[in-house]
């Protein structure tokens, strides 16, 4: 917040309400470089707003070199490539994968409902899904290193 001009008053606000914000709205764990880039990015939204709020936003000329480099130190496009990967390699998994993926993250469902729906055992659908979740986290690295090597 003070790279983007915030004294530190209004810097230590920020915070405190990007955390009543995650209060308010509870953030589900997926690791801590995607955590910390999402607390950055409530906190930016947070100032851009109370700045147009008050009345003190200002366009300079160049502010888009500004928030270019903003989003490269902040870590944001990591997070974008990390996405993008995360997609691609949800998109090599098998169906069935896939289908148990959904049920237990999009929808919660429980293990036992996920072996119903899939007609096996509660035993095989958790293999299913840690067999599926250390596939995407092999690709996802693999990709995010940006070593062709590692493309699997």
């Amino acid at each position: 917040m003070r790279a983007l001009g915030a004294d530190s008053n209004i810097a230590d606000d920020i915070v405190q309400d990007t955390f009543l914000e995650i209060l308010r709205r509870p953030l589900k764990q997926y690791s801590d470089s995607a955590t910390a880039s999402y607390l950055r990015r409530v906190a930016h939204n947070l100032f851009i707003s109370r700045c147009r709020r008050e009345g003190r936003m200002t366009v300079t000329e160049h502010a888009e070199k500004f928030e270019s480099a903003w989003m490269r130190w902040a870590g944001f496009e990591s997070g974008g490539r990390v996405i993008d990967a995360l997609e691609e390699c949800v998109g090599r998994l098998t169906e069935r994968a896939r289908l148990a993926l959904r049920l237990r993250y999009a929808e919660e469902a429980s293990r036992e409902r996920i072996a119903k729906a899939l007609e096996i055992t509660e035993h095989g659908a958790k293999n299913l899904l840690q067999r599926a979740k250390g596939q995407l986290r092999e690709c996802v690295q693999g990709k995010i290193t940006d070593d062709p090597a590692n493309n699997r």
